[in-house]
């Protein structure tokens, strides 16, 4: 494949549009000759001639399709910078005045051409320098490996694009994986550039907003003296973090690599950055394991295929005798073509030596990543251009190329590459932010194994963007514990924070809390006292949290008490069916049907008011279950009373001269209950209002647990409440009692004497079982109350009349309820 003519580092190929490089290869073979015999197997040189070359790759491929820019050819014009910053932005104002620089005549374009794009640079300093120079002309500048974030400040760099994420995203993600190991305590080493330094500092913000603190941060420089690099070894071994983040260029950390190799700085955990995370020829360096169990971020693993092929067929460079051929082939073998006559003694160069077969720098393609950045670059002109020709089977050459229009449809731009990513920039000219979590995992061979344990992508939610394996994670010394970086262990419970002065927050002594008290929070920031539901004089280094107990409808008690209740609400509305279907017969005209369907009715509602005491108490339950018990037992008691007046007074009004019904009629009845209701009433409203029942905490009960009751607010509406359903219930039981002498046939008296005779006896024993009972069963002994009193009621006075009317109906005569059958 022909790559076009090369004369002093510069390469010129002719096209319909042109393309800019500019690379720094010429310069890191000078920058590393001296260490080509120490370690030619890791030539540095050769990095950004790879970049080079899949700028090349794209190019030849873009041209060799029919379906992207059809009968349009992309030249290229490829400059090296030599690795400096002013000879960066001299190389690209030449671009943009069509200016050779060091290149023979011969060697020039045949015919005028402007430059549209430029690709690189590859370090964010140099590249900033370009895209301050070019941006008032509008001319696109895409980078592959520019990461600085400030170079999404499109006010500054209004032109710059980019295929790598800038590292605002990547800082963030650094911090929260340490803050993800648990990691409060670490030094920082970074480039002394304005990818270290800006990088660091959204380290540092972000690193701070987690709670995580910097012990140290030093910056470094590759041109820096020995003694600067001793003194940063020293503050590194003389720390007490384990941590050590390294915002570093590959540069910068093979100079700091190798002094830490001679000073044996081992036992650290390093985080990287992808600047030197997937970097083989770094992982080659660290002979004496420095970086091992090493995490960061690296770029995720790529694939083009073909671009291998390429980079190994590069013997077509030989044709033009090109110097920078030469210097790379003796670079990559080894040998000279021209022995010079210095003493040292090196194998000849032929020319033909195979690239396949050795291992080296050049044939290592773990920077794939960032060759696939260079083509995505390519490419995204390249559509940008086919968007602007208006191209279909053909373009229109006609179309007058503008470096604004050229932007604007770069920053639109969104297509997928023939690997099936899509290719896109967002308003700051990045791309979407994803990073493979690596792992430094040394294998038994020797060999080390760039190993993936998770993903970091920002394009998700905050709280699933980090997704970390520890399980597979090897850390430093080759263990498999995570390591403990933190400048003070939490406090334990029952202790307090006391920040060490003058020193970071991360950093503090634990004081014991005082009698009562304990730790505010997990953190222990401050003690306070322990509040009653949780303390515990048994152990006052933690509040023992007390359960909360309150008659449940989940517990056996409870769910007893409630199915009884149902079943005393069923079995009372089967009663009003029964009488309701024999409403004409004579037994249940002679008991008052009225007052035994309103009796019904009230004996429904006391069975359904116990329920209001099952359940957690509210505000609203403890006012409504004891002024609705007061008032429908006064309702209850109300019509047993009028029952017993009835039958007293029916029969007082057979006596001659006698006329007794008349003073109690049924209105009077109704008036009768209705009045000794409202008495209960007036009573209810005075206690709620004056000072009604709440709910309420027992903590004096028992020490490891809370009962949750219902205070009764005034004591004497309470008392006042029960003492006048006793009244009612006295005087029932009294009337009942006077008319015990009545016929036998006639049972109501009767029975009624033995369910008031039960009511009192319940009631009477209520008082002491209640105020004995401790917790929730006084609540339970308050409804079985309720519910044994209901049930007497029921059974006394209805279930006779009931077995009458359902298996005996001959007994069910107005003669026998006369008593006019045999007499005893």
């Amino acid at each position: 494949m022909h790559r076009g003519d090369l004369e002093d580092a510069q390469l010129i190929k002719n096209g319909d549009i042109m393309l800019g490089g500019v690379f720094s290869f010429h310069s890191s073979w000078e920058n590393s000759e001296d260490n080509f015999k120490q370690k030619p197997q890791q030539l540095q040189c050769t990095r950004d001639f790879q970049f080079a070359q899949a700028m090349l790759f794209a190019i030849e491929e873009i041209n060799n399709s029919t379906d992207l820019l059809p009968e349009i050819t992309l030249g290229y014009k490829m400059y090296d910078a030599c690795g400096f910053i002013a000879r960066s932005v001299k190389v690209a104002l030449a671009l943009l005045n069509s200016n050779e620089i060091e290149a023979s005549p011969s060697k020039a374009c045949t015919r005028p051409a402007q430059v549209q794009v430029i690709m690189g640079e590859t370090s964010s300093s140099p590249s900033a320098a370009i895209a301050t120079a070019v941006g008032p002309f509008h001319i696109p500048m895409i980078s592959h490996f520019s990461t600085c974030a400030c170079l999404s400040d499109k006010t500054k760099y209004p032109s710059f694009l980019r295929t790598i994420p800038s590292d605002y995203y990547q800082s963030r993600a650094l911090a929260h994986l340490v803050k993800h190991f648990g990691w409060t305590w670490i030094g920082a080493v970074r480039s002394n550039d304005d990818y270290g330094n800006n990088g660091m500092a959204t380290f540092t913000e972000t690193a701070q907003q987690l709670g995580i603190c910097l012990e140290y941060s030093v910056s470094f420089f590759r041109t820096d003296p020995s003694d600067k690099i001793l003194k940063i070894i020293e503050i590194i071994r003389t720390s007490t973090s384990r941590v050590v983040i390294a915002f570093l260029s590959h540069m910068d950390l093979d100079v700091l690599l190798h002094e830490f190799s001679i000073n044996n700085l081992t036992g650290y955990q390093w985080v990287g950055t992808e600047g030197w995370m997937f970097d083989s020829q770094i992982a080659a360096m660290d002979r004496n394991h420095i970086l091992d169990g090493a995490i960061g971020l690296s770029i995720p693993k790529a694939h083009v295929s073909g671009l291998r092929e390429f980079m190994f067929n590069i013997k077509p460079l030989n044709s033009s005798n090109s110097d920078l051929f030469t210097q790379l082939w003796e670079a990559l073998f080894d040998c000279k073509f021209n022995h010079s006559n210095s003493a040292e003694i090196q194998k000849q160069c032929t020319g033909e030596e195979d690239l396949t077969g050795v291992e080296n720098s050049f044939t290592d393609m773990s920077l794939m990543p960032i060759f696939y950045n260079v083509y995505k670059g390519v490419y995204a002109v390249a559509h940008a251009l086919h968007d602007i020709l208006n191209c279909n089977k053909t373009c229109h050459n006609d179309v007058q190329l503008e470096p604004l229009t050229i932007l604007q449809h770069l920053q639109r731009i969104r297509f997928k590459t023939k690997e099936g990513d899509e290719v896109y920039f967002n308003e700051n000219g990045d791309p979407t932010a994803k990073y493979e979590i690596i792992n430094w995992q040394r294998k038994e061979n020797g060999m080390l194994n760039f190993a993936a344990v998770g993903l970091y992508d920002a394009s998700l939610p905050a709280d699933k963007q980090l997704d970390v394996k520890i399980g597979s994670t090897v850390w430093a010394k080759n263990s498999l514990q995570v390591p403990v970086s933190v400048c003070s262990e939490k406090c334990p419970p029952g202790t307090q924070k006391v920040l060490q002065k003058g020193r970071p927050i991360c950093c503090f002594d634990c004081i014991r809390c005082a009698e009562g008290e304990i730790s505010d929070s997990m953190d222990s920031v401050t003690c306070v006292r322990c509040p009653l539901e949780s303390w515990s004089n048994e152990n006052r280094d933690a509040c023992i949290q007390k359960k909360a107990e309150f008659l449940s409808h989940k517990e056996i008690m409870g769910a007893l008490l409630t199915a009884a209740s149902l079943f005393g609400t069923c079995m009372t509305l089967a009663v009003a069916v029964i009488f309701v279907i024999y409403r004409k017969t004579p037994i249940v005209k002679a008991n008052n049907s009225e007052l035994s369907f309103l009796l019904l009715f009230s004996l429904k509602l006391c069975f359904l008011c116990s329920l209001t005491f099952i359940g957690q108490p509210s505000e609203w339950s403890c006012m409504l279950r004891h002024t609705a018990f007061g008032i429908t037992f006064v309702l209850c008691i109300s019509c047993v009373l009028g029952k017993t007046i009835v039958v007293l007074m029916a029969f007082k009004a057979t006596l001659p001269r006698r006329n007794m019904m008349k003073w109690f009629g049924p209105t009077h009845q109704r008036v009768s209950v209705l009045g000794f209701t409202l008495v209960q009433v007036i009573i209810c409203i005075l206690w709620l209002t004056i000072s009604p029942p709440f709910p309420s905490k027992n903590f004096e009960e028992y020490k490891d647990k809370i009962i949750l009751e219902c205070s009764l607010g005034s004591t004497v509406g309470f008392w006042a409440v029960l003492g006048y359903i006793g009244l009612l219930g006295m005087l029932c039981f009294i009337c009942a009692f006077l008319a015990r002498k009545l016929p036998d046939n006639f049972n109501e008296a009767k029975f009624i004497t033995f369910s008031m005779l039960i009511f009192c006896a319940v009631w009477i024993t209520f008082i002491p079982a209640y105020v004995s009972s401790p917790g929730k069963l006084s609540v339970a002994v308050e409804i079985f109350a309720i519910l044994a009193s209901s049930f007497g009621l029921l059974i006394c006075i209805f279930i006779p009349k009931c077995y009458i009317m359902v298996m005996k109906p001959e007994e069910n005569t107005k003669k026998n309820m006369m008593g006019k059958g045999a007499q005893k």
